[in-house]
């Protein structure tokens, strides 16, 4: 999991992006989305207003519909790349990215070219290890420092086992030592105060 000065540098790089790359890194994230998931998102998925996407189930790894959140700078990107969408190819439903390039213009985006554009936006950054998977990893990680429990973070992953959801979390030493300190200072006192015969002996 890189630390905080590589997503810096992973996020200068997105920012060099085309419109429809940025709004895909901010989902991305936002949605924990695996690489499959993202790139089928469908224009009809979006419920704008509460920003939230439905996710199929036929789109998704568990073959289980469920829906995530996406921010503010997503909801931005979203509404200025369907503008320009719009423009490029006039108004069309079912997926939401397509293709610019003249050899596939206006077709669906597939997997393959995201993962090329992750591994452009790795290279400029100077990063070794990104995959279209960090950003999920990134946003359970995320999720755990904002107190979420085990089992809404595997909801919102779309895991069936929380042994899996674990494997995305990232926590550092530092922050485990202080949900510790934080989660119930009563409990704490008296593990504390058993604690400190180990340290009485001499």
């Amino acid at each position: 999991m890189p630390n905080e000065n590589v997503w810096q540098r992973v996020f200068v790089a997105c920012a060099t992006e085309p419109l429809r790359n940025r709004l895909m890194v901010a989902l991305a994230y936002d949605g924990a989305l695996r690489r499959e998931e993202l790139v089928q998102l469908a224009v009809g998925d979006f419920e704008h207003v509460h920003r939230l996407i439905h996710l199929r189930a036929e789109t998704t790894k568990s073959q289980r519909a469920r829906e995530v959140t996406f921010g503010v700078t997503s909801s931005e990107l979203f509404v200025a790349y369907l503008n320009e969408r719009r423009g490029m190819f006039g108004r069309i439903d079912g997926p939401l990215f397509r293709s610019a390039s003249n050899r596939n213009y206006g077709k669906p985006v597939g997997p393959s070219t995201w993962s090329k554009t992750v591994e452009g936006i790795a290279h400029r950054a100077g990063v070794a290890r990104l995959s279209t998977h960090t950003f999920r990893h990134l946003r359970l990680t995320d999720l755990a420092r904002a107190d979420w429990t085990i089992d809404q973070i595997a909801r919102y992953a779309g895991h069936r086992d929380w042994a899996t959801t674990m494997r995305y979390i990232h926590l550092s030493g530092r922050e485990l030592a202080a949900r510790l300190h934080h989660a119930s200072p009563s409990i704490q006192r008296d593990r504390e105060n058993l604690l400190a015969a180990l340290a009485a002996v001499r």
